[in-house]
């Protein structure tokens, strides 16, 4: 029997992406530092985006290029100013020649209970979580259609079973999982997309009652919350071993999708 690997295991050196090249947004920290590790880990360079993590990023950078120098640059930008995104592709197919594969993974979270909202709410989350991924998308699609590559975006299983007090996010995961299987038809054939739908793999950093955490994780069907290592790994199976798969939605969630 195959063992589970540890939470916190470096990833498996490969040459499965070398000479490829992935961005990934919100990649200093979390999640999206554990997606570059892998996909760096598997041969390809890597453009870190952040927008204010600008100390983890450049921590990240110096960490990656130890293991293999010039492989990893950081561009900072908010992605709500859509006028800059194209500068961020730009900057990454300055760096190593192209763009093959695209992490939406950057997002804002937090609640927006009914009576509570404001435009500032829906502007940020609808922002953040949807906006910016169709039109870095759309900015990304000449590099990404030259090199046939990939389009991943980080959904959540919110976006189909909604979480309570959190309706706006909630609705633009929903959105981003749409916008999914709708880039899969628009930007067919040469580039793929897919989504990974995470679920209980890493708490908020606001912090989580531990009574909470615990009543989550128990209706999972594998009785455990995930690691940002798991998130990490289905983006890599995504990039490099389903060649043939586009439009489709990932859970990562031990199963808590099924049982609800």
């Amino acid at each position: 029997m195959t063992q589970t690997p540890a939470p916190d295991a470096p990833f498996p050196v490969s040459t499965a992406l070398a000479g490829r090249t992935a961005l990934i947004t919100g990649a200093a920290r979390r999640v999206g530092a554990s997606i570059a590790r892998a996909l760096h880990a598997a041969g390809a360079n890597i453009l870190l985006h952040y927008r204010s993590s600008a100390e983890d990023a450049a921590a990240l950078e110096s960490e990656l290029n130890a293991a293999r120098a010039g492989s990893v640059k950081r561009a900072e930008a908010d992605l709500l100013e859509v006028a800059r995104l194209p500068a961020l592709v730009a900057a990454a197919t300055e760096a190593f020649g192209g763009l093959d594969v695209l992490v939406n993974n950057a997002s804002s979270f937090y609640p927006t209970p009914v009576g509570d909202i404001t435009a500032i709410d829906w502007d940020d989350l609808i922002g953040t979580n949807l906006k910016a991924p169709l039109f870095l998308a759309q900015a990304a699609f000449p590099a990404l259609h030259e090199a046939r590559g990939l389009i991943i975006n980080l959904a959540d299983i919110h976006g189909i079973k909604p979480l309570r007090r959190y309706p706006v996010y909630s609705v633009a995961k929903a959105g981003l999982i749409m916008l999914t299987r709708s880039l899969a038809r628009e930007l067919g054939p040469h580039v793929r997309v897919n989504a990974v739908a995470p679920g209980p793999v890493m708490w908020p950093e606001d912090g989580l009652d531990t009574q909470l955490q615990a009543d989550i994780t128990s209706r999972t069907a594998l009785k455990r919350h995930g690691s940002p290592a798991d998130v990490a790994r289905a983006c890599l199976f995504f990039a490099t071993e389903a060649p043939y798969v586009t439009g489709q939605v990932l859970a990562v969630d031990g199963g808590r999708s099924i049982g609800w």
